[in-house]
Formats: C-alpha cells, sequence, structure tokens
C-alpha cells in the first residue's frame, strides 16, 4: 500500500500546489508528505515538482504522471467500492462539509446514528459559511443552501427552504417595522448580512405583487458566520433574512419577529454536491441517502 499512498499524496500535492496544506488535508505530517514525494520521484526517476519558496509547481513529468495517478487511484477506489458493494459492508473515511447552521441542527447530530448502522465508516465533518473547493478541500459529499455553480459535480437537490426576514422586538420597537422592502435600501432600517471573502454585492431575494424584487441591503454589521448573524438579530442589531429551520426556536419564543409577511423571502435549495465519477462510492451513496431521509424527517416536523 505504500505505492498507493505516494500517488495519493502526490495527487493531493498537485491539487494544492503545497506540501504542507496537502499533509494538512491527508492528516499526515509534511515530512512524511515530502518523503512520499521523495520516493515517487526515485521510483519514476523523474522530477515531479519545481520546489520555490512559496509553492510546488508540478513539472512537465509531473503534469503528465497526475492524469495517470488519478485514473490508478479512482481504479483501486472503484475496485474496493465494489467488494464493500458485493459484501454489504462500507468502510473507509468519509469528508463531508456542510454551512454552519444546517451543520449544527441537521448533519451532525445524524452522524452518530450513521455510524452505528456502518461502524467501520469513519467521518470527517467541516462547518463552514464560506464557499468550499470540493477538489482543493478533498471532500466526498458538500452540502449546500442555494445554487451551485460548479457544473463539474453532481447535485442531488433535497428540498426547498422556506426563508423570513425577522428581527427581534426590541429592534421593532427603536425602529419601526418596515411597511415595504423599499424601506430596507434606506437608513430607516439596518440590515445584517452573511458575506464571506469573494462575495458579490448582496441582495434579498424578496416575492412581491410585481413578482421577486432583488432588493440592495446595507447595515454595520457583517460576518461569515451565521450564528453570529442570528445572535446580533437577537441583540437587536438589525433584521436578518435566514432559513427557517435554522431560526425555529427564536421565533416560537418570540425572540425574533417576522416582517414583511406580504414580501417573504424567495425560498432556498439545500442540496449536496458529489464528484461525478463513473460509478459512486457506495458509501458516499448510502450516506447521502441516509441524509436526504433524516433531512426530510427532520424538518418536516
Amino acid at each position: 500500500m505504500a505505492y498507493l499512498d505516494n500517488i495519493r499524496t502526490f495527487i493531493r500535492v498537485y491539487e494544492l500546489e503545497n506540501m504542507s496544506a496537502a499533509a494538512r488535508d491527508l492528516r499526515i505530517s509534511a515530512a512524511v508528505a515530502s518523503s512520499r514525494i521523495s520516493q515517487l520521484e526515485e521510483h519514476l526517476n523523474t522530477r515531479l515538482f519545481q520546489r520555490t519558496t512559496r509553492k510546488l509547481a508540478a513539472t512537465e513529468q509531473g503534469r503528465m504522471f497526475y492524469e495517470g495517478a488519478c485514473r490508478i487511484i479512482e481504479a483501486v477506489d472503484m475496485a474496493e467500492a465494489d467488494i464493500s458493494t458485493a459484501t454489504s459492508t462500507l468502510r473507509g473515511t468519509l469528508y463531508v462539509a456542510a454551512p454552519l447552521g444546517l451543520g449544527q441542527r441537521v448533519i451532525a447530530p445524524a452522524l452518530p446514528d450513521f455510524r452505528a448502522q456502518n461502524p467501520l465508516v469513519d467521518i470527517r465533518l467541516r462547518l463552514s459559511d464560506r464557499k468550499l473547493d470540493m477538489a482543493e478541500e478533498g471532500l466526498d459529499v458538500l452540502f449546500f443552501l442555494g445554487n451551485p455553480e460548479d457544473s463539474n459535480l453532481r447535485i442531488r437537490k433535497i428540498t426547498d427552504c422556506q426563508r423570513v426576514l425577522c428581527a427581534s422586538p426590541d429592534y421593532l420597537e427603536r425602529r419601526g417595522y418596515p411597511k415595504t422592502s423599499a424601506e430596507l435600501c434606506t437608513d430607516a432600517h439596518d440590515c445584517l448580512n452573511l458575506r464571506y471573502p469573494g462575495a458579490p454585492e448582496f441582495r434579498w431575494p424578496l416575492q412581491g405583487p410585481e413578482g421577486v424584487r432583488r432588493v440592495p441591503v446595507t447595515g454595520p454589521f457583517e460576518t461569515d458566520h451565521g450564528d453570529v448573524l442570528t445572535n446580533w438579530a437577537l441583540d437587536g442589531q438589525g433584521i436578518i433574512l435566514k432559513s427557517v429551520f435554522e431560526i425555529s426556536e427564536h421565533l416560537a419564543s418570540g425572540r425574533l419577529v417576522p416582517v414583511l409577511p406580504d414580501e417573504p423571502p424567495v425560498p432556498i435549495q439545500m442540496g449536496c454536491l458529489f464528484m461525478h465519477r463513473r460509478r459512486q462510492d457506495p458509501k458516499a451513496r448510502v450516506f447521502i441517502d441516509f441524509m436526504v431521509k433524516r433531512i426530510d424527517e427532520q424538518l418536516s416536523v
């Protein structure tokens, strides 16, 4: 298995162009990653990377080897997947990512039940409200809220999530209830945005009498952490746009109050992405089926 480990390491170093980043992704030390690349270069009798102070650039031989290396690893993974299917025993590690709210409230609580049914499958869960690159992060399954743009990935839609505009009673007592969405574009109200580096100008898609209107909003605070956004709203700092499942407890308790019910936000798509392969890894397929059923049960309550 040492040679396959060397090839897997080479693939991640090639894709990330950084030895340390690849080592972190593979859960090994940078020294081990470097040793594996050296062993592979010695075996092939060629240099695969040009090393600089900032990153590794693949040589022409490295670029040639990458395509074949990917085919080798995919063939091995698919052969192992066939064995798992034949024996009805799933094994291996799944790398999963999800937005914070969805991950904390839905995905993470379900993982112990999934592993109880599949005790030989380990799961590495990453939660982030930032846009993630599946290849760079080495992910098997990426849950999302919104409309993913990467056409190289396969998409499985799970459901459409209802969303709501809301604020705390304290904020609304001080600033008043907005009567139309046009007020959100003025200094009359503060809107709190979920934004991360590289995100486009934010507009809230609201449904009005004349159809969907994308309302440009601004406010004193922005963050790339969904729960921070909710906490600001609870503290009376402004109006937020949130999926109902993320703040249902606060709506039920009255700590957050819906606004502009006649111009509700457009529902947001929830789904998951996975790599486009000839045959899907059985453990990823079983995991996705499990989570789709769990999410449907939880959100229908």
